[in-house]
């Protein structure tokens, strides 16, 4: 489960140049971002590493790389030259360019989506982004740009996948952990497809989808991107909202789920916590598509603290939250809890002194 020497000295150093960076939360009130020893806050202002949006792009592709290896996905993947196996995501970019006419020589408006689903024809992914909010499409130094990587921190944290990012696991419960990402691996994640209604999946699909959300008989199957019309009288259903799908728009579907099931764009998003699925990245559990974060604590619990997986049975409990019981400690002084008094408010733990005194 490790990574190559020359990768992981890569992510100290860049975890490094995270200090200072402003918080988008505080809006200039925080002086920037500090490093905790084990949370994965700032020691400043007590907001979230992606508030701070400490990511590159290098450190994502990377991350994903490694979640998407050693899978059925790992097609969206490629080796890293001299990197021992290492493998890093092929993110699909997208480059628009629109000529400018005016008096004189014609220019050129040039708009590049950070990423935009693969394998589809471009007015197919322009289709796909503007059925997405404008404010969530991933446009080159924009708020969606910013939002998407906020959300590859959120829903996919590198310490649900990665051992040697997490401060809480003992040297006893690192098989426990990857034996756990082996199993999530192969049991549930994966990635959307995009087509239109009815052309979801590739040719061996076809003769295998049945008709639980359609109103006819079984479409013809066609390749992601093709524009031929679907038959007159054929109606689709969104599986979140309920409601038809246009059959010249763009629809989200999951091979766990069978192509008989299609989701809007704009409805492709987590059971849990409602938020889109970043990159069409998955996982299925019950019959819905969840994101990384949730799926993971919904099978262990999460430290309320560190923010990662615990994998000991022996863990703090209270109010709904779980901690390791070395976490369990003031948010502001660090005192250990366990058996004393406290205060407890979003998650936020504090000792009866510092609720009265400090505010984080």
């Amino acid at each position: 489960m490790d990574l190559s020497p020359g990768i992981q000295k890569m992510s100290v150093s860049q975890q490094q140049s995270g200090r200072g960076v402003p918080c988008l939360r505080c809006r200039g009130m925080c002086t920037g971002f500090e490093p905790h020893s084990w949370r994965k806050v700032c020691k400043s202002c007590k907001c979230s590493q992606e508030d701070h949006s400490l990511s590159s792009d290098a450190e994502d592709d990377r991350k994903i790389g490694r979640l998407l290896s050693d899978s059925k996905y790992s097609t969206l993947t490629a080796r890293v030259k001299g990197g021992d196996g290492v493998r890093i995501y092929k993110r699909n970019r997208m480059i628009i360019t629109n000529p400018i006419v005016s008096r004189k020589d014609p220019t050129f408006d040039t708009i590049t989506y950070e990423w935009a689903p693969p394998g589809l024809t471009q007015k197919l992914a322009m289709q796909y982004m503007e059925l997405i909010p404008k404010d969530m499409q991933p446009v080159a130094g924009t708020e969606g740009a910013s939002y998407r990587r906020r959300q590859l921190m959120r829903q996919l944290p590198i310490y649900d996948q990665d051992s040697s990012h997490c401060r809480g696991l003992a040297e006893s419960e690192i098989k426990l952990m990857e034996d756990f990402v082996k199993k999530y691996k192969s049991d549930a994640l994966g990635v959307g497809e995009v087509a239109l209604p009815g052309q979801g999946g590739s040719a061996k699909e076809e003769g295998k989808q049945h008709d639980k959300n359609v109103a006819a008989s079984k479409p013809p199957v066609s390749a992601n991107g093709a524009l031929s019309d679907a038959p007159t009288g054929m109606e689709y259903f969104c599986d979140n909202c309920k409601q038809v799908v246009a059959t010249d728009c763009p629809v989200v579907y999951v091979d766990r789920a069978g192509y008989s099931r299609q989701w809007h764009p704009g409805c492709f998003v987590c059971y849990k916590c409602s938020e889109p699925l970043v990159d069409l990245i998955y996982f299925w559990k019950n019959g819905a598509v969840w994101c990384g974060r949730h799926y993971c604590e919904s099978i262990r619990p999460r430290c309320a603290a560190c923010d990662e997986i615990i994998f000991s049975e022996d863990y703090q409990q209270a109010e709904g939250l779980t901690w390791h019981k070395k976490h369990f400690t003031c948010l502001v002084c660090e005192t250990l809890l366990t058996g004393k008094s406290f205060s407890l408010d979003k998650a936020k733990l504090l000792c009866t002194t510092c609720s009265k005194t400090k505010q984080p």
